[in-house]
């Protein structure tokens, strides 16, 4: 019977080095980023580390994992979808990730972004643990929403990667400078929620 206290134990030592690497990640990236850089930032030994972690991609797929981790349980969707209106999760579904990114994942991501265009296994690894858990809270929803006839009855894959590809892009654009996002990237979630609800077409 393992022992609680030591699992908790492990599991901080776990997170104090997973966000010590997510820091110097984001501030040398990846490939400068030495093992001594991420546990002197974490305060403890270079050994300590291979404790938890064989080498610096497994350290990233940590990182993944955690992100999934916040990503999926943030987005909270009651038992009884009867309980929350098409508009209100869709909102709450665009500002999760926006906004999670705004707070301090932006560098981060760009690190992330940059090792997985590269590397086929953390590649693999990004679409498992974060983009396909996320994909299939909202395809979930929305084919019993298409169901009860409370949204147009489409192709729910493709919906789901259409709005997936927003956020994605969106994300591209702002940590290649684009002024405008940097500006106005709290009211996206607002804006994002209007385009998809009610289209471009003239009022009235």
């Amino acid at each position: 019977m393992k022992d609680p206290i030591q699992e908790q134990l492990i599991a901080a030592r776990r997170t104090q080095i997973l966000e010590a690497a997510a820091k110097v990640f984001a501030e040398k990236g990846f490939h400068p980023t030495t093992i001594k850089d991420i546990a002197k930032e974490a305060g403890i030994a270079d050994g300590t580390i291979y404790n938890y972690f064989a080498n610096k991609p497994a350290l990233l797929i940590g990182i993944l994992d955690r992100m999934r981790a916040s990503a999926v349980q943030t987005v909270d969707v009651p038992a009884d979808l009867s309980q929350m209106d098409v508009r209100t999760f869709m909102h709450l579904y665009f500002r999760h990730p926006l906004m999670s990114l705004k707070t301090n994942n932006f560098e981060l991501f760009r690190v992330v972004i940059s090792e997985i265009m590269v590397n086929p296994e953390l590649r693999l690894l990004y679409r498992q643990q974060v983009m396909e858990p996320t994909l299939a809270i909202a395809e979930h929803v929305f084919q019993q929403w298409a169901l009860a006839q409370r949204i147009k009855p489409t192709q729910i894959p493709l919906l789901t990667r259409a709005i997936s590809g927003m956020v994605m892009g969106l994300t591209m654009e702002y940590i290649m400078g684009d002024a405008v996002l940097e500006a106005q990237w709290e009211a996206l979630p607002e804006f994002l929620t209007g385009l998809l609800m009610d289209g471009i077409g003239r009022e009235g």
